[in-house]
């Protein structure tokens, strides 16, 4: 699993193919109430034990900030998944909902941790080899 690909279990329609530079738009929420979400994916990290991507908003994100996935296996076959976040209200809208904002922010996480469970059961990295 790599790249956008890990947004999509998590509820996330995404379209592209996730190179630096790639504009990533996802879309979230209902149907006439969808929120386009545009990004541009800053790193892609394929390394033997560590897979992931970073992205940044673009103008018209409900934020604005920095986030990447990395999915890693230490030493001890151990495998982490790290997700991090900088980011600040970008609209009207987040600005004046700032306060109830890591409630949606912290269920994406929640379903993120859960799509990287469901992807390749029994399989303890992922498909990352």
């Amino acid at each position: 699993m790599g790249g956008a690909a890990a947004l999509r279990p998590a509820g996330r329609r995404v379209r592209c193919s996730a190179r630096p530079g790639t504009v990533v738009l996802m879309r979230l929420g209902p149907w006439s109430f969808r929120f386009r979400i545009p990004c541009r994916v800053l790193e892609l990290i394929e390394e033997p034990d560590r897979r992931g991507f970073a992205y940044a908003t673009l103008p018209g994100h409900p934020d604005t900030g920095i986030e990447s996935f990395v999915l890693r296996r230490e030493e001890d076959g151990t495998v982490r998944f790290t997700v991090s976040a900088v980011s600040r209200p970008g609209t009207w809208f987040t600005r004046l909902g700032a306060p109830l904002l890591d409630v949606p922010q912290d269920r994406m996480t929640d379903r993120y941790l859960r799509a990287l469970g469901t992807a390749a059961p029994g399989d303890p990295f992922i498909g990352l080899r």
